[in-house]
């Protein structure tokens, strides 16, 4: 299996399906509107402005699994992430991302590297390569523009 086989619904509507995204990596983020590391937001728009044209594409999960820290509707969060940090990277809808409701994509994770892979808060980050595997996951501690992260990208890049 690869997360090339999930598909999230868009944040305005339709299907955003992560095979349009194979042979680039992709940076998949559980976010919120309301959390300590919302300012996150900023730098994700910065690293897909960086590396978006070279092939990486970002997508913001909305979810309101920690703290109830997303409570909007898809309309308010889209709002929320234009009018505050610009965001121009995919979003997609409303999901859970932990346990047995979650979105298939996040019990694919677990599968792979284990529960110690789940999130454990917002803004927890996902990294997919080019073929579809998981490269690394990354707390939400880590900023999308730290150097561990970086590398990662810039690898996944060459």
């Amino acid at each position: 299996m690869s997360a090339h086989q999930f598909a999230f619904q868009h944040i305005s509507g339709g299907e955003l399906a992560l095979s349009a995204f194979s042979g680039g990596p992709v940076l998949i983020v559980n976010t919120a509107s309301q959390c300590g590391f919302t300012p996150q937001y900023r730098d994700l728009q910065g690293l897909w402005e960086r590396y978006g044209d070279k092939g990486l594409t970002v997508i913001g999960v909305p979810s309101n699994d920690f703290g109830a820290q997303e409570p909007g509707t898809e309309a308010e969060i889209a709002s929320f992430c234009e009018v505050n940090y610009s965001v121009t990277f995919p979003m997609v809808s409303k999901q859970i991302v932990v346990g047995g409701d979650a979105h298939p994509f996040y019990k694919w994770v677990v599968a792979e590297a284990g529960e110690g892979a789940a999130p454990k808060w917002n803004f927890h980050k996902y990294l997919i390569g080019p073929d579809g595997q998981l490269v690394g996951a990354f707390p939400s501690k880590v900023g999308p523009l730290e150097a561990s992260l970086l590398a990662e990208i810039d690898a996944l890049l060459a």
